[in-house]
């Protein structure tokens, strides 16, 4: 898995460090200009988190739980990716507490739907 990052990004290299907990082959590309892969994968400015993950032929947006991760994996369906907007408390990579469900969409042709909840 590939993971675009601001060089200055703290919660970035904590997502890094669950991904790689669980067992993923990790490259870290840190850019000054990740926007431009967002633009690049269609990912809806309202879906926008603060990294971008690419493994396979899926991207995977922001601090997605890896468990919704090894889903997308498993099930491979036919979308473009997944994304957690924004940098919610509580999820992997992020300080806090949930406080609440993770609202993850699926992501196809820039079009974004409810994928699942955790």
């Amino acid at each position: 898995i590939t993971v675009y990052k601001s060089p200055s990004c703290g919660c970035c290299v904590g997502y890094v460090a669950e991904l790689e907990k669980f067992g993923f082959d990790v490259e870290v590309i840190s850019s000054n200009n990740i926007a431009s892969i967002k633009q690049e994968k269609s990912i809806p400015r309202n879906m926008e988190s603060c990294h971008t993950s690419v493994i396979g032929d899926y991207f995977i947006e922001g601090h997605v739980p890896i468990e919704v991760v090894k889903k997308l994996l498993n099930e491979k369906p036919t979308i473009d990716g997944i994304a957690l907007p924004n940098m919610p408390a509580g999820s992997p990579g992020m300080p806090g507490i949930k406080s609440g469900k993770f609202v993850i969409y699926s992501i196809t042709n820039g079009i974004s739907e409810i994928y699942t909840e955790v």
